[in-house]
């Protein structure tokens, strides 16, 4: 039997994906009720500026005073969509003293203090859900955290942010260069007027953190999270990349470690091969690949960002936390029995690509060969060209190209696989001879 007692829903934020919101919950109602068990009411909506007209919203119900709604002590569920670590932290915390479960989409907040919140939540007895904190639409961590609850997770490794993976896409596919594929991101409305929490990774480490998490049962932070952005990736790049049989991705990337004794996660361009599931996602997708023991390897693929798709996995959580409440109970809390120690990044082993500018004349190949292995990193395969006087490329000096002694080249290194610190330490020293003229680019070789 359905129970004629609504649960109530405060809103807090009505902005692309709080609008969205409102309006599923308005137009889809009786399919709510019905799932539920008893209707879904919209009992008020908190924003900034009230006196705006908001469609499909019942003015009655708008509030400048968000403090005062989590505070009624009627509210059931409140749906925190206004981002930012304050005031929706406060908010939270409040809601939960007040008797209210709270649905977020609140990446950064949940990246810097989620354990905080998990730990509020089971003090007060309520839920915490925040599947629409990560890929959007993608039903990701529910998955993670209940679908795989049995399993033992070893690797995520995906594309969490649409804006970058539609920038990237494009210098792929078109030739273009960074600012001008950006420039058509912001256009198309992909890219914000400030991009820089996108292009510069933050936003993919917050949901590193949150995946990571979730994924070893280990509390992760934004702080262990290695981030590097993808403003210095340039059209030689991905030169490079197709001879290589390969593309460029912005990944997260969550990884236990062999021995099973430590986690990392990291967030930066890097090369893969087209064989691999995440070089075919294309333009504002997402995906992310799984590997567990008894599973496999998994793929979630779908919208990562807009309104209706995180809407959608907002009334997604929403329906389960209502449902809990009905039942007297609440749902998985958080989950870091484990509580393995985040490694840093100089532990992470992978493959290199790196460029260099060298001097054109004998001897350079043996000096940078010299380098490499004198910090123990082993080299796959090396490719020198020399340079017209323009720059660009010339014929590759191995095939005959006109050597001009004194002149310059470029030298591309692909390395087997080796500690992130033994790199480091390689290319310190390659800087220091007096043959190398700069490193052009370093990119990770991953999914291999």
């Amino acid at each position: 039997m359905m129970r004629t007692r609504p649960l109530k829903v405060a809103l807090l934020g009505c902005g692309v994906v709080g609008s969205e919101v409102a309006r599923i919950m308005t137009t889809h109602a009786d399919d709510l009720a019905a799932r539920v068990g008893a209707p879904v009411e919209l009992a008020g909506v908190a924003v900034r500026r009230p006196d705006r007209v908001r469609q499909g919203i019942d003015p009655a119900l708008v509030t400048a005073d968000a403090t005062a709604l989590v505070k009624r002590g009627d509210i059931d569920v409140v749906v925190e969509v206004i981002g930012g670590i304050e005031p929706a932290r406060t908010l939270i915390t409040t809601a939960f003293e007040h008797g209210a479960s709270v649905v977020s989409a609140n990446k950064a907040l949940l990246a810097q203090d989620g354990a905080a919140l998990h730990a509020a939540a089971e003090e007060h007895g309520e839920d915490l859900y925040y599947e629409a904190a990560v890929a959007g639409a993608i039903p990701l961590i529910r998955p993670l955290r209940e679908s795989l609850a049995g399993d033992k997770v070893n690797r995520v490794l995906g594309i969490v942010n649409g804006t970058t993976n539609f920038i990237l896409d494009k210098m792929d596919s078109t030739g273009a260069g960074y600012q001008e594929a950006l420039d058509e991101a912001t256009a198309l409305g992909y890219a914000e007027a400030d991009p820089t929490a996108d292009v510069e990774g933050f936003d993919a480490a917050a949901k590193a953190a949150i995946l990571a998490g979730i994924a070893f049962h280990t509390r992760v932070r934004l702080d262990d999270v290695y981030r590097e952005g993808m403003t210095e990736v340039t059209a030689a790049d991905f030169a490079s990349a197709t001879r290589m049989g390969c593309t460029i991705k912005l990944l997260a990337i969550c990884e236990r470690a062999e021995d099973g004794g430590s986690v990392t996660a990291r967030v930066h361009p890097a090369m893969i091969p087209l064989s691999h599931p995440l070089a075919s996602v294309h333009g504002a997708y997402n995906a992310v690949f799984v590997e567990s023991d008894a599973a496999g390897q998994l793929m979630f693929y779908g919208p990562g960002a807009g309104g209706a798709p995180t809407a959608s996995a907002v009334l997604g959580d929403l329906v389960a936390v209502c449902r809990n409440r009905l039942n007297g109970a609440t749902g998985p809390g958080e989950s870091a029995y484990a509580a393995l120690p985040v490694s840093p990044m100089g532990d992470v082993v992978t493959r290199y690509h790196i460029s260099l500018d060298v001097a054109d004349k004998p001897g350079v190949l043996a000096q940078v060969a010299t380098v490499f292995a004198e910090h123990g990193v082993s080299i796959d395969t090396v490719r020198q060209q020399g340079r017209n006087q323009s720059g660009g490329d010339a014929v590759a000096i191995e095939q005959g190209g006109g050597r001009r002694e004194g002149g310059e080249a470029s030298l591309v290194v692909v390395t087997h696989r080796a500690s992130d610190a033994s790199l480091s330490g390689t290319v310190e020293a390659l800087r220091k001879l007096d043959t190398v003229r700069g490193v052009a680019s370093i990119m990770r070789v991953e999914g291999e």
